[in-house]
């Protein structure tokens, strides 16, 4: 389950931003302009055109990215993450006036740096799941931030567990090939996001703690399982395998 964490926590809440119904097929989302520049984010049911356009892409390939109109679920103006484009013949980019879609919404926006809230929180755990290697380094120099007993760390970490017995809505836990038999793996709840490895740690954000990353001790208690037997189980929930919650 792909989505950018940046309209939820999961899909259902993320296709509720967009004013669409969740489907078990998904969506796919082209962020593009019209001829007068404006900015306009579409959602459209033709998943695999999205997807073979970032194939294509990641392998340094052109492919033309144009939506079929009987495609298209709705057009909402704005985009709501912060893009640096230059197409040529195209003039620079702006957002479309309020209700200019026919929702009567403002358009889309990016998320304001200057603040700390569920969003910032949650592109903060998906960049440190891009730079894996360098947090890893970083704590086993440092030892990380000490957090074994923090009310906040203690209380999502019960969640996740919970996830494991009780699936989540869908894109709660999502899972990724990390190589090497490895996997990464995001998690979000109320107010707190986790980014991990199967074969290393984990890392936790909150909502109350502003741009702290929490490292997530391996031992378990009453209230849930050693690291690894609990990333193994939340594993199992994001690849929709047989649950096996831990004891």
């Amino acid at each position: 389950m792909r989505f950018p964490t940046v309209l939820g926590d999961d899909f259902p809440e993320a296709c509720g931003l967009l004013g669409v119904r969740p489907v078990a097929d998904g969506y796919g989302l082209v962020l593009g302009q019209d001829e007068e520049g404006a900015r306009w984010t579409v959602v459209v049911d033709d998943v695999s055109l999205v997807a073979s356009a970032i194939a294509a892409w990641d392998c340094g390939m052109e492919y033309d990215l144009s939506p079929d109109e009987r495609t298209i679920v709705v057009s909402l103006a704005g985009w709501p993450l912060e893009l640096t484009v230059s197409a040529p013949g195209v003039p620079e980019p702006y957002d479309p006036p309020q209700g200019a879609d026919g929702t009567g919404r403002v358009p889309l926006a990016p998320p304001s740096a200057a603040g700390w809230g569920p969003v910032q929180r949650r592109l903060g755990a998906d960049q440190i799941a891009r730079e894996w290697a360098d947090w890893r380094e970083r704590v086993a120099t440092d030892g990380g931030a000490a957090a074994a007993a923090h009310p906040g760390l203690a209380r999502a970490l019960r969640e996740a567990a919970a996830y494991t017995r009780e699936a989540p809505p869908p894109g709660r836990v999502r899972s990724v090939f990390a190589g090497e038999e490895a996997r990464t793996l995001r998690a979000d709840g109320p107010g707190w996001s986790m980014v991990a490895r199967t074969d290393g740690g984990a890392f936790l954000l909150l909502d109350e703690e502003p741009g702290e990353v929490l490292a997530v001790p391996r031992e378990g208690n009453a209230e849930r399982p050693e690291l690894p037997e609990l990333l193994t189980a939340l594993d199992r929930v994001a690849t929709g395998a047989p649950s096996q919650p831990p004891a």
